[in-house]
């Protein structure tokens, strides 16, 4: 699938530096890019979730150090 974006003189030459530093065309910047900000999205849905659930649950949490004592380290 192929697609193209308008871009002014100023992002696109942001977006060519970018690329450049990274040793990547052009497109494949823009690739990662959209990949990586669909992926951060979705962890912090499920991480949203996740504490969702937790805090239905009632369980409470406690310091590290109790955790500690309790394994004797």
């Amino acid at each position: 699938m192929a697609f193209s974006i308008r871009l002014t003189e100023e992002e696109k030459a942001l977006a060519e530096s970018y690329a450049k530093l990274h040793s990547l065309s052009l497109a494949e910047a823009f690739k990662r890019a959209l990949f990586e900000r669909i992926e951060d999205e979705y962890d912090i849905v499920i991480a949203n979730e996740a504490y969702d659930e937790y805090e239905k649950s009632g369980k409470k949490s406690r310091p590290i150090s109790e955790l500690w004592k309790e394994l004797d380290l």
